[in-house]
C-alpha cells in the first residue's frame, strides 16, 4: 500500500509560480497512475492532471493546459506539479492521488490512494 505526502504549497501573488511535490512511500510509484486534483471551498474535487506509469502520457484539464506541468521521477518515487501564472481562482487544497489502473483518469473516485493535501493560496 502506497502512502503519499504532498509538499510545496503556500501563499503566492497572482502571476507567481509554485512547485508541488508528491512523495510516495511503501510502494514503487512506477506501478501507479498518478494524478493531481484540487478542491476549493464549497466546490467538488476537480481533476488537474494525470500521468501514466511511464510518464510518457500526460492528460491535463483543458482549462489548465499551458500553465501547469506535471513530471514524475520514478527513481525518487516523486511526482511534481509546476504551476505558473497562478490566478486567485487556482486557490484550493491540492491533492496527489495514485491508483494501479483507474478506469477513468479524470474521476477522483477511481483513485485508491490519496495524500493529505497541501494548501495553495493565490492573492490578487
Amino acid at each position: 500500500q502506497v502512502q503519499l505526502v504532498e509538499s510545496g504549497g503556500g501563499l503566492v501573488q497572482a502571476g507567481g509560480s509554485l512547485r508541488l511535490s508528491c512523495a510516495a512511500s511503501g510502494g514503487t510509484s512506477s506501478r501507479y497512475v498518478m494524478g493531481w486534483f484540487r478542491q476549493a471551498p464549497g466546490k467538488e474535487r476537480e481533476f488537474v492532471v494525470g500521468v501514466l506509469k511511464t510518464g510518457r502520457s500526460i492528460y491535463y484539464a483543458d482549462s489548465l493546459k499551458g500553465r501547469f506541468t506535471i513530471s514524475r521521477d520514478n527513481d525518487k518515487n516523486t511526482v511534481y506539479l509546476l504551476m505558473n501564472s497562478l490566478k486567485p481562482e487556482d486557490t484550493a487544497v491540492y491533492y496527489c492521488a495514485a491508483d494501479g489502473a483507474p478506469k477513468n483518469l479524470y474521476a477522483p473516485y477511481e483513485y485508491d490512494y490519496w495524500g493529505q493535501g497541501t494548501q495553495v493560496t493565490v492573492s490578487s
